[in-house]
């Protein structure tokens, strides 16, 4: 009897997996959210394939940075017109948009490739503990918690 789990459609299912970022250091978290976005916790893990799950945050708006990153950690992006380098603190982003700095640090650890944006489009960020998905949660706990259930 086999036990490669093959190019089965139920190998391909894609979970939806709900996080609470209340209080949880934002790089930590990111690199979790990236890696399930990519699909490196499945066994059919392919670099090249998009295999990965839906990753839904909510509570963004109280997601914690370490030091002084706060007032300190910069984001920039050009214009493209001279001397349009832009640059806003995390402390005004978060204040603009809670959702985009988990956005901007979970776009950074994915790979760079045309699967990127498609990654994206399956992360589901809120500021508070409403989301549209409430059906569609498979996956009741955190990632981090996932992680030690899937290791034993």
């Amino acid at each position: 009897m086999s036990q490669a789990v093959g190019n089965t459609a139920l190998a391909y299912a894609r979970a939806w997996h709900v996080v609470d970022a209340k209080q949880r250091v934002l790089g930590r978290l990111a690199t979790n959210i990236a890696t399930t976005l990519m699909g490196k916790h499945k066994p059919i893990y392919d670099p090249a394939s998009d295999c990965g799950d839906y990753v839904v945050v909510i509570n963004a708006k109280d997601i914690l940075v370490s030091g002084k990153k706060y007032d300190q950690k910069l984001y920039r992006h050009h214009t493209m017109y001279p001397g349009g380098l832009k640059e806003i603190t995390f402390k005004d982003l978060q204040a603009k948009d809670p959702t985009e700095p988990i956005r901007k640090a979970v776009s950074g650890m994915l790979p760079k490739n045309r699967l990127r944006k498609v990654r994206l489009e399956r992360l589901k960020i809120f500021e508070g503990n409403d989301h549209p998905y409430k059906d569609n949660i498979i996956v009741q706990h955190g990632l981090e918690e996932s992680r030690k259930v899937s290791q034993q």
